[in-house]
């Protein structure tokens, strides 16, 4: 079983060791420019199960650690996908390659679930989430725990099944665009 207890080797810091108050945070708007800066892979994030199947683009996912292995996911509790990954408890992080920008803009817009999902080759994973047949890297998780913070829910996935393909660029997102990069040490 996975655990996370938030930081406890950690001493605890008072309040007023922060200087909040002469700090202005940034605007939303500041911050989403200023992380328009930070490249990162595009994914399609996608769940089968009791609340059917979903799926959409993300690129807020990082590794978090080996042993287990455990990704993190954001995602928005107002997305329309949301119930399904709620109540699903599976997910499977197919990082897309330089050829699937089509792909990640259905995912990512208010495309149908069934026009998303028939754009691509797909099969049915470990967990029962899709996976992408030819993406350059899949995760197939089950949702171990989740952390609300602000508006969206940290998902935190403990990877059942990890599978590449043999492709040559991956795809990033930076500056509100995408950029193929080169996967190297790929099969």
């Amino acid at each position: 079983m996975l655990s996370l207890s938030p930081f406890p080797s950690w001493p605890e810091v008072p309040p007023e060791a922060w200087p909040t108050s002469e700090i202005a945070p940034p605007s939303a708007q500041q911050f989403r420019d200023g992380m328009a800066r930070v490249a990162a892979a595009v994914h399609v994030i996608t769940t089968d199960g009791p609340a059917g199947k979903a799926g959409f683009t993300a690129s807020a996912v990082c590794s978090v650690t080996d042993t287990p292995p455990t990704l993190l996911v954001c995602l928005n509790r107002s997305a329309s996908v949301y119930e399904a990954f709620h109540r699903n408890h599976v997910l499977c992080v197919n990082t897309l390659g330089s050829d699937q920008r089509d792909l990640s803009n259905l995912f990512g817009g208010k495309t149908p679930m069934a026009q998303r999902f028939a754009a691509a080759n797909w099969r049915e994973g470990v967990s029962g989430a899709p996976v992408l047949a030819d993406a350059v890297v899949a995760f197939e998780c089950r949702i171990a725990q989740v952390q609300p913070v602000g508006t969206h829910d940290v998902l935190f996935c403990q990877v059942l099944a990890v599978t590449q393909a043999d492709v040559a660029e991956g795809l990033i997102y930076c500056g509100r665009q995408y950029h193929d990069v080169a996967v190297t040490g790929h099969n």
